[in-house]
């Protein structure tokens, strides 16, 4: 199976502009609420008409706003699972699986499914009666006895706590590989979608920004909403001084690279479990290492289970600080230094549009 998708519609607060093909493969559309990525899906599903443009799946358009095709939901076989997951509230879990099916077909599937998703037993509950996990479960075995052509999961985990999310994670992935087609994956966590898709589209007020394999992704983002969507904290504003020189305003430093600075480049962005803290009688014998050291203060700790957060203070103004993140058993001599220096090296420096 394959997936085009190239459309345009107007929006309340943006101007929905989206293009992108996606094969047999679990494709992550990643970006922050009101974005348009829900949106992007329902265009897709039917349910929404864009203003303009096409949607070809596997060679059967879908929608071509020249050629006035607009085929309506039922005849795309796509299946979408939705956030409130939309079961029937007053039809049982065996009711609401065998919805998807025909009249006349063999009701066999519905009973496969039920002991494919672990749902024995519950074949006579309602909706309420189950949990988030066992309703997701239900409303995915419903969406896989229609025998779609194309997947569609709306945020899916955002209504479970941690412990069921890793769970159901799992369970899609399951499901995912056995489907073997098309899926797109909509979300705003990074950690879902690395741990789910292959490749990702960042999307930002209605444009997709970046469209890569998510390894690639993470290691470089090249835009400031994929920095910040795949965790960044730290992010400067930049002025570019030549094409070797770059000067981050809100950290107060300047940069040499041996890499040419893009003319575009409008933030330098840094994880921050990529700054290493070095000590203070290293300093001055790494000085001409690689990489810029730099001492500021130390504002404040902040202890998390396995790591602690330093919050460092740049001399730029109240707002704008540095984090750096060190693994608890690796910083317990810290825990109390009024300064640290710190190491940028520029092999983890990320050049932003």
């Amino acid at each position: 199976m394959s997936l085009y998708v190239d459309i345009k519609k107007k929006m309340k607060n943006f101007y929905l502009d989206v293009k992108f093909e996606a094969g047999n493969e679990v494709f992550a559309v990643l970006g922050r609420s009101g974005c348009g990525k829900s949106m992007t899906l329902k265009c897709i599903a039917g349910i929404e008409t864009p203003d303009s443009g096409k949607i070809i799946l596997d060679g059967r358009t879908l929608f071509d706003s020249e050629k006035k095709i607009n085929l309506i939901p039922q005849k795309r076989k796509v299946g979408f699972l939705f956030q409130s997951y939309a079961l029937f509230p007053n039809m049982t879990v065996e009711e609401n699986i065998a919805a998807s099916i025909k009249k006349g077909h063999d009701k066999e599937i519905v009973k496969d499914k039920i002991k494919a998703f672990y749902l024995e037993g519950l074949e006579k509950k309602y909706p309420c009666q189950l949990s988030g996990g066992q309703q997701q479960r239900v409303a995915l075995a419903r969406i896989l006895v229609s025998n779609p052509d194309i997947i569609l999961l709306d945020e899916p985990f955002s209504a479970l706590d941690s412990f069921l999310k890793w769970q159901m994670e799992q369970e899609i992935i399951e499901t995912i590989e056995s489907f073997g087609k098309t899926v797109l994956f909509v979300s705003h966590d990074r950690d879902e979608v690395y741990h789910i898709c292959n490749k990702i589209g960042v999307i930002e007020n209605g444009h997709m920004e970046d469209i890569r394999d998510k390894k690639s992704l993470f290691s470089d983002p090249k835009t400031l909403s994929a920095a910040l969507l795949t965790g960044c904290k730290n992010i400067s504003k930049v002025k570019r001084i030549n094409e070797n020189t770059v000067e981050a305003s809100d950290w107060n430093i300047s940069f040499h690279l041996s890499r040419k600075i893009p003319d575009n480049i409008q933030y330098l962005g840094i994880r921050a479990n990529d700054i290493e803290i070095i000590p203070d009688e290293e300093a001055d014998l790494k000085q001409n290492d690689s990489g810029i050291i730099i001492k500021y203060n130390v504002i404040r700790m902040i202890e998390s289970p396995f790591s602690n957060i330093f919050v460092l203070d740049t001399g730029i103004g109240d707002s704008e600080k540095l984090r750096v993140e060190v693994k608890k058993k690796e910083s317990q001599d810290l825990v109390n230094k009024r300064f640290l220096n710190i190491r940028m090296k520029e092999e983890d420096l990320l050049l932003l549009a």
